[in-house]
């Protein structure tokens, strides 16, 4: 007896809408917003033009610096948000926005909705402890 192909997502859409879903809850608990993304959308980016353009960032301490910023970078890779430039001698340190992070970013209109602070705590453990 055989299934019928409507009666059970395959495996790997599955796996999509649950990287979709990681993804979604990353981008709203990171500082960035939503004209950062449409920036490296448009052309990549590295962390030190980042950190030159307070208007990207929701700075809720104190401003970060190109450390802080390539680790933020790191973890949106690590996601499938962004990606490495390439260019002639190989990945460069600038990034560029994915066909995930576009599609993240399609469902917003407006600017990216904040994670409250359970939320925050909760995604900075994942992030930080992934086997805690």
């Amino acid at each position: 007896m055989t299934m019928a192909p409507s009666a059970r997502p395959p495996e790997t859409h599955r796996i999509d809408v649950q990287a979709l879903n990681r993804a979604d809850r990353s981008l709203r608990c990171l500082p960035f917003r939503r004209s950062f993304y449409e920036e490296v959308a448009d052309q990549p980016m590295s962390s030190s033009e980042l950190c030159r353009r307070a208007d990207w960032a929701e700075l809720v301490f104190a401003p970060f610096g190109p450390e802080r910023a390539e680790d933020h970078f790191i973890w949106l890779i690590r996601l499938g948000v962004l990606r490495r430039e390439v260019d002639g001698q190989g990945l460069t340190e600038r990034v560029r926005l994915t066909p995930m992070g576009r599609n993240l970013l399609a469902r917003w209109p407006g600017e990216i909705p904040r994670a409250g602070l359970r939320e925050r705590i909760r995604e900075n453990f994942q992030r930080h402890r992934p086997r805690f």
